[in-house]
């Protein structure tokens, strides 16, 4: 039998008149999704491997989920690795309304970041706002219904749960900004917004080592020799100090000692011996000044280690009240981590009835500026890249991801893009922020009960 003379099956007005009802159907029963579309930033040139990409575009689709009982999939299993969810979605979209609203801009970019730019592609990512969720287009089925009246009217994705690993991610839209700041690898650092100066306190003594006289500064050292000064009279207070080696010529020597405590009770000059480091040949002398009635600063001690120096700061001790009288001197070590580590005496000075006050200079680090989401920043010292994840200013903490070695404390870090700019007061390791996989958790978990770091957790045999 003939087809019905009275209809074209297939004309381009009943194809037309179709497409429009599809079109119309699912701006009534579907949900507006987000689709983003995946761009190549690197690929391996011998297999075409996708080694990075970026999703920095958006486009608000209407679809109409096919899961009407539920997510498909495999769901919720148990792995090795610990629960892993396994949710599957599967959409339907306009043929119509993607290739006129989104792949009219898709054409528009690089072919090295899209390659086909007509349809949708597998890789590409829908943000599903029902259950807040990214999920990844794993296959396009582009003919089903399989060609109601010579034409196709819609795409139907095939989507898998998105399972992140670093891609860059910066649709711009707040909701999936939010949901993606708690995802993946993230390393917190913390970060100095103003200086804090640092304090000291310093104590005095009599019979103290006035002066040390380097008269030989060695060579051969591999670290620095430990300082031994002999000890005074019983009941009194040995004194310490450090050796800052240097190395001139592919030579290693002793370039200064640096008092630590000059002691107390020396009624005569101690010997000062000098071991370990792997060197040989060093010598030193010292004076001392042995009178009782005569004290002078013997020891510094740092109370508060401040936060945010850059360079070692003044050390000033309050003078003597007593006359004749000498102000005594100190020299800061600054930390890599940017704090008073110690501070050595250089001058004991003399004339003290009481503990000087020490003043330690400011700290002049001062943080400037608002991180952006998704920006680079870069450390000063250590050159480390990373792209910002979230920038909590009431703590000063900077959670980045994609991190490409390791920060260290005291250098700064500096967004490219907002011109930020703060010093880093401490890193943490890296903690992985994946729903999909507890790993670490079972391992800590199982360590309770077996500890297989043990050859033989189940005995001593």
């Amino acid at each position: 039998m003939a087809l019905n003379p009275f209809f074209l099956q297939g004309s381009s007005s009943e194809q037309r008149l179709v497409q429009e009802l599809i079109n119309e159907q699912l701006k009534i029963y579907g949900v507006e999704v987000t689709y983003i579309p995946r761009k190549f930033v690197r690929k391996q040139t011998i297999i075409e491997e996708i080694q990075s990409s970026t999703f920095d575009d958006n486009f608000l689709l209407e679809a109409y989920i096919n899961n009407f009982d539920g997510y498909g999939g495999a769901g919720d299993i148990m792995t090795k690795f610990g629960v892993s969810i396994r949710d599957e979605l599967s959409l339907t979209i306009s043929k119509e309304r993607f290739e006129d609203f989104i792949a009219v801009f898709l054409d528009d970019m690089d072919d090295d970041e899209i390659e086909v730019s007509t349809r949708p592609r597998e890789g590409d990512l829908i943000y599903f706002p029902l259950g807040q969720r990214i999920f990844e287009v794993k296959f396009v089925e582009h003919e089903n219904p399989f060609y109601q009246l010579g034409k196709n009217y819609v795409y139907e994705l095939k989507c898998e749960l998105f399972e992140y690993e670093d891609e860059v991610i910066d649709t711009t839209v707040d909701e999936i900004s939010d949901v993606m700041e708690t995802t993946g690898y993230i390393r917190n650092l913390t970060l100095v917004a103003a200086g804090t100066t640092s304090s000291a306190t310093a104590g005095i003594g009599s019979g103290y080592i006035r002066q040390v006289f380097l008269n030989n500064d060695g060579s051969g050292y591999t670290s620095a020799p430990t300082v031994v000064f002999s000890s005074p009279p019983v009941g009194f207070t040995t004194a310490t100090a450090v050796a800052i080696t240097t190395t001139r010529n592919r030579i290693t020597s002793i370039e200064e000692i640096l008092v630590t405590n000059a002691g107390s009770g020396y009624t005569a000059a101690p010997t000062i011996t000098f071991s370990g480091g792997g060197g040989a040949g060093a010598a030193a002398t010292c004076s001392i000044t042995p009178t009782p009635e005569t004290r002078g600063v013997v020891s510094i001690t740092v109370t508060n280690g401040g936060v945010g120096y850059s360079t070692a700061p003044i050390i000033t001790l309050s003078a003597p009240t007593l006359s004749p009288g000498s102000t005594a001197t100190a020299r800061a070590i600054v930390s890599a981590a940017g704090t008073i580590s110690q501070i050595f005496i250089t001058d004991p000075g003399f004339g003290y009835d009481g503990p000087p006050t020490v003043t330690v200079g400011t700290a002049a680090t001062v943080g400037v500026g608002t991180f952006w989401r998704n920006e680079i920043v870069t450390g000063s010292r250590s050159g480390t890249t990373a792209r910002v994840k979230r920038w909590i200013r009431s703590t000063t903490t900077l959670e980045v991801s994609v991190v490409s070695g390791n920060f260290t404390p005291g250098e700064t870090v500096t967004g490219q893009k907002s011109g930020a700019s703060y010093e880093i007061r401490k890193t943490d390791e890296n903690t992985e922020h994946d729903k999909y996989k507890q790993n670490e958790e079972i391992e800590e978990e199982a360590d309770l009960i077996l500890d297989f770091t043990q050859s033989n957790p189940f005995g001593n045999y």
